[in-house]
C-alpha cells in the first residue's frame, strides 16, 4: 500500500456508477451492503484542499438544468461539437431538437455512459487530436464549467488554435466558466495570491480527481473572470462577442471566429 490512488479513469468509472444508480439497474456501489450510496465526485486541490460534490448533476435532464444552461443551449446553430460531453446530458437535448452534435471526451467510460443513454455520434479524444482530423462544426459547446479546459495562459491560445481548426466560417464557441474572485473565504482568496505570487492566474487550479481506489494525474483547469478571459483570447483566431452574467458568479461566453 502506497497511500496513493491507483491512476485509472475516474470519470468513466465514477459515471458508470451514478448512471446505475440513476436508472435503479446494473452494479450499484452499497452503503452497508444493501442500500445504494451516492456517487460521489472528489476533488483534490494541490493545496491540500478536498471537496466533493455528488455525480448525479451530470446526468440530469432539462427539467434540473442551471438557467445558464438552458440559454446555452438555445444559441446552438449548426453542427455542433460538444466538448467534454461526459453523461451526455446536453448532446441528448440536442438531438432531440434535431441539432447534429458529435460529444467529444478522453474518458472511455463516460462515452461507454453516453452511448447507452442514445448519444449516437462520439469521439474518444482530446480537442487536439480530434483537430487533425477532417471534421469542421459551427458550434463548439464548453458547458459545465469546462472553460477550464483553457488550463492557463500558455496551453489557452492552442486550444483556441485546435478549435479554429475545426471551425466553419462564422463558427462560434458558448463556453461557461465562473468567476472565482467574488468570494472572502481566506482559503481560496489565499490560494489565488499563491498562485499569482508563481505566475500563475489566480484562479489557475491545479487538481486532481478520485473515486474509490483511483485517480487521475494532477492537471491544470481554469477558473477565471470575464476579463481575464477576454485577455486569454485576444490574439487568437477568436473574439470574445458577448458575456450574459445574469447568474453571477457563473457567465456564458460567446466566441465568434475571426473574419
Amino acid at each position: 500500500m502506497t497511500g496513493e490512488p491507483r491512476i485509472g479513469d475516474v470519470f468513466g468509472e465514477m459515471l458508470r456508477d451514478a448512471y446505475a444508480v440513476h436508472v435503479g439497474a446494473g452494479r450499484r456501489p452499497l452503503a452497508g451492503g444493501r442500500l445504494p450510496r451516492p456517487v460521489i465526485e472528489i476533488i483534490e486541490r494541490d493545496d491540500g484542499l478536498v471537496n466533493g460534490a455528488p455525480a448525479a448533476h451530470y446526468l440530469e435532464g432539462p427539467e434540473h438544468w442551471q438557467p445558464y444552461d438552458h440559454r446555452a443551449v438555445d444559441r446552438v446553430r449548426g453542427e455542433t461539437l460538444d466538448v467534454g460531453v461526459g453523461g451526455g446530458r446536453i448532446a441528448r437535448e440536442l438531438q432531440a431538437r434535431g441539432v447534429p452534435v458529435t460529444g467529444l471526451d478522453t474518458s472511455p467510460g463516460a462515452l461507454r455512459v453516453s452511448r447507452h443513454r442514445g448519444v449516437r455520434d462520439l469521439v474518444l479524444g482530446t480537442v487536439d487530436e480530434h483537430a487533425a482530423g477532417d471534421c469542421r462544426y459551427d458550434t463548439f459547446l464548453l458547458l459545465g464549467n469546462n472553460l477550464g479546459l483553457f488550463e492557463g495562459r500558455e496551453r489557452a491560445p492552442r486550444f483556441l488554435a485546435a478549435l479554429a481548426a475545426m471551425a466553419r466560417p462564422g463558427a462560434q464557441i458558448v463556453a461557461q466558466g465562473t468567476d472565482p474572485y467574488g468570494t472572502t473565504d481566506p482559503l481560496h482568496t489565499g490560494y489565488h495570491e499563491r498562485n499569482r505570487r508563481r505566475g500563475r492566474l489566480g484562479g489557475q487550479l491545479r487538481l486532481r480527481l478520485r473515486y474509490r481506489e483511483l485517480g487521475t494525474d494532477w492537471f491544470d483547469y481554469l477558473v477565471c473572470s470575464a476579463d481575464e478571459l477576454a485577455e486569454l483570447v485576444h490574439g487568437t483566431p477568436w473574439r470574445l462577442v458577448d458575456v450574459d452574467d445574469r447568474d453571477a458568479p457563473y457567465y456564458l461566453a460567446t466566441l465568434r471566429l475571426a473574419e
